[in-house]
Parts: structure tokens; sequence; C-alpha cells
């Protein structure tokens, strides 16, 4: 089962290095990432194809922001299931993708927990995110998988689509909600650590645009799963994410 892994990247020289050697490092054998790269003014590509892997392909040119990066990579990938790890990530250690190739021989998704550190050589953890079993109204009670985690067949690609980029910061979420709430996919969730994310990014930079990101979401609930003007989960998600900080 091969696994293909999309890589965003955009002036990403002072992390994609730990990316790749994460990816690099892992057991799976039948592996390929992907560098969606945004025509970086920094050494992102030159980092990239300094490790001299044929396990990864680089593309190179202007786009319109992350998410259209990950729908390139929708339509350049060649495995039997395709995942996400932004440019700033890793994988939390070796054997990830061989746990997630497991638990694909009998689902369609699978996704499991998520670190969030400061950086990537001390791995200090400042929140953790544990994904939970997926139920029928989860979404409705504030609940979502980390989509660094997040791992599908191709059917379920061909199915769902792409990534809608009329969301902002939430497209992924967004996919999520169609892929899990709209389809009756099998679905397992790993419960352990699959991906350390390193804060930093658009979608951990302070609590309005976790606002913001709030009314996005709120809005896919109501295209997609009939959500009130306002509903439970927008306030729910606020307080998961409180519940996220690290208390050691």
């Amino acid at each position: 089962m091969k696994i293909s892994v999309v890589t965003a990247s955009y002036n990403s020289e002072a992390t994609i290095g730990f990316t790749i050697e994460s990816f690099l490092e892992q057991a799976h054998p039948e592996k390929e990432m992907l560098v969606i790269d945004g025509a970086s003014s920094d050494a992102t590509v030159k980092i990239v194809e300094s490790f001299g892997s044929k396990a990864i392909r680089v593309f190179s040119e202007k786009d319109k922001g992350v998410y259209d990066a990950m729908n390139k990579g929708f339509r350049l990938y060649q495995g039997d299931v395709i995942g996400f790890l932004n440019s700033d990530d890793t994988f939390h250690d070796r054997n990830v993708l061989a746990d997630i190739a497991a638990a694909m021989l009998n689902s369609d998704i699978v996704y499991g927990d998520l670190n969030m550190v400061t950086d990537h050589r001390t791995k200090r953890v400042a929140r953790s995110w544990r994904g939970g079993q997926f139920r029928p109204r989860s979404f409705q009670l504030g609940w979502m998988p980390p989509h660094p985690t997040f791992y599908m067949r191709r059917k379920v690609v061909e199915k769902v689509g792409e990534y809608d980029l009329s969301y902002v910061t939430t497209a992924d979420y967004d996919y999520m909600v169609r892929a899990l709430a709209l389809n009756n996919f099998r679905v397992h969730y790993i419960p352990r650590v699959l991906a350390d994310f390193q804060i930093g990014g658009i979608s951990t930079t302070g609590w309005g645009v976790v606002y913001r990101a709030s009314l996005e979401c709120l809005r896919s609930r109501r295209e997609h799963i009939n959500a009130p003007f306002i509903d439970a989960a927008f306030f729910l998600r606020f307080l998961r994410r409180i519940f996220q900080l690290r208390k050691s």
C-alpha cells in the first residue's frame, strides 16, 4: 500500500528539513512525498532537493495559498492513500506511516492524535490534541480530528473532491465534515500521537483567528449538516481548544 504525503510550503527554509527527515525516516517502504511549493523566495526548494531522494517530488510555482497547494497535491499524487503534513510539522516517530497502512487494511479514513510543540529541536509540548472516536453527531458537539493525522483512500478523494477555497483558514475542517458526516466510509481512530505540529502557523496565532475560524466552521456546518444560525458547536469548539492546553 503506497502512501502519499503532500507538503505545502512557502518560505519554509527554517523548518522543512525537519519535515523531510521525519518522512524519510518512516519505516513503511511504500511512500512518496509531494512538496507543493508556492514559489518560495528563500532556500526552501534547494533544501528539499538537497536530500536527493527519489521518494520526493517537488513542484514550485505561485499559488493561491495553502489549500490551493493541497488541491494540486490531489491532482498529482500516485499512492493508494493520501494525507497532508505541513512544512513546519513532522511525523511523531518512524512507525507512523506503518501504523496508518495497517489501519487502512480495513478502513477508508484513518486519523490519530497530535502534539502541538514549540519547536522540533526540544519537542516541548504546549497543547495536546486527542482525536477520539468519530460519532454521527461529533461535529455538532464541537469535535474535529487533527488534520495533519487525517489519511484517506483514493476512493474518498474521488467522492469528496477538493478543498473549498472560499474557506480562508478552515477548508480542512469543511473537507472533513464532507468526508465524514456526509458519507458512510469506514473510519478508524488510532489512539496515539501521529504528528507534531509546530505552533506559530495561521491556525495558532491568537484567539481572534480562532473566532474567525469558528465562524467559517459554523458556515460549513450550516451548509452541510443543517446547523442553525448559531449552534452548540460554535461554543464547544472554544472549550475543546482550552482543554487542549498542556497541564504539566
